[in-house]
């Protein structure tokens, strides 16, 4: 048997950052609240304290199937910046990928070679993204402005908005949704970025600091909110279609009854799908949002979903499959060697998910087998795994940028 200590770091931080929410307002001259440095810096003293008292066991039979699994092929690598915060998606269309880092740099690669055919450094400070879509690249900056190039790499507009992007802008039908730290929704005309409509989610005191994101199908926008919240909105006003309960607050303190919908929600023809952080998992019609089925579950990254199956990346290092039509468990994987995952994505037949050591695996969609496993540069994949043509890639915390094939 082999012990490891391990701290779960990404829970304090969104304990610390809705301390300063709390806190803070009367020091906003001196200190940014969601500055997740500030929360980085905090979160080392917190961590010598509370890193002892949790221990994670993997069995030694465990690890010894880890490292005998079959290698995921790898196409090409390169490497940006390090993000230290931030949290940058990859994209793929028309054979060609886009990156990008913190200090930002964006850069578009050949799918199939991963050959750079431009890239570009700005003196903006990026904080998302990337989005893609209406033949606009789409990132976020910390001051609250939204870029957007096209696939040339040059200027097509910026919009400055009321606070800090943390998730990727989306597009669809000519309109850009953008959601900002403060609880915002915005829809811009993907011609020169104006502002077309807004819509503002309530936030109750204690919230999560996530990069949730929006879902844009069948001519509305899906977005989860903290208190366990999803709506749906019209893209083209903004306004509200429907609201349902993913998960309902319990317990008696502001903490206790933390439970945000803390990612973005998945979507197909007929359902829309999420996960609250320490609440349930549910999926909801799309015309009006009548409960389909609703489980236990936990988890602040995600899911994706197939034609059969809702996969979630759970607390704790667990990735389950329930059956879209009736939420029945269909499998559960806990033994990838690691608590902290990334949110699964689909390709083909497989399963991906990448974790905090910067290994991806490949587990078999009908049962969560694992299939294949691979390492990249030992740093934290915290990002979104992007789906190519024939394989997948990822972004490190470090900025590695590896692209896997799937034909083993």
């Amino acid at each position: 048997m082999i012990v490891f200590l391990n701290f779960a770091k990404q829970g304090y931080l969104y304990l610390l950052a809705a301390f300063f929410t709390l806190w803070l307002p009367g020091c906003a001259s001196s200190l940014n609240p969601f500055d997740m440095r500030i929360a980085e810096d905090l979160s080392t003293a917190i961590s010598d304290i509370f890193e002892k008292e949790e221990v994670v066991v993997y069995e030694k039979e465990e690890l010894d199937a880890l490292k005998a699994a079959n290698k995921i092929p790898l196409k090409w690598k390169d490497k940006l910046s390090e993000n230290e915060v931030a949290s940058f998606n990859i994209v793929s269309n028309r054979g060609a990928v886009y990156a990008a880092d913190e200090n930002g740099v964006l850069v578009k690669y050949d799918e199939a070679t991963g050959k750079q055919l431009w890239r570009i450094k700005t003196k903006n400070r990026f904080s998302a993204g990337i989005g893609i879509g209406e033949g606009l690249i789409l990132v976020g900056t910390s001051k609250g402005e939204v870029l957007a190039y096209n696939e040339d790499g040059h200027s097509v507009w910026q919009s400055p908005l009321t606070s800090e992007i943390l998730s990727s802008p989306q597009a669809n039908n000519n309109i850009v949704i953008v959601r900002t730290v403060d609880g915002r929704i915005f829809g811009l005309d993907a011609l020169d970025g104006k502002r077309k409509w807004i819509y503002q989610g309530a936030t109750p005191p204690l919230t999560v600091r996530s990069s949730a994101g929006t879902v844009i199908t069948h001519g509305a926008v899906f977005a989860g909110f903290p208190g366990g919240k999803m709506v749906a909105l019209s893209l083209f006003s903004g306004n509200l279609g429907w609201e349902a309960p993913v998960s309902h607050p319990r317990g008696v303190t502001e903490l206790e009854r933390m439970t945000d919908v803390a990612s973005t929600p998945a979507a197909n023809n007929r359902l829309v799908c999420a996960v609250a952080y320490r609440g349930r998992v549910g999926c909801f019609a799309l015309n009006d949002g009548t409960q389909i089925w609703s489980r236990e579950s936990s988890s602040s990254v995600g899911l994706a979903l197939d034609n059969d199956y809702a996969y979630v990346t759970e607390e704790n290092g667990v990735v389950a499959a329930y059956d879209l039509i009736s939420g029945a468990t269909m499998w559960k994987q806990s033994k990838l060697g690691s608590k902290k995952l990334t949110k699964p994505i689909i390709t083909g037949q497989y399963v991906i998910v990448a974790d905090h050591q910067g290994y991806v695996n490949v587990l078999r969609n009908y049962d969560g087998a694992l299939i294949a496993r691979a390492a990249t540069d030992g740093s934290l994949v915290r990002n979104s795994i992007a789906p190519l043509m024939d394989g997948f890639a990822v972004q490190t915390a470090k900025g590695g940028i590896y692209a896997f094939s799937t034909q083993f």
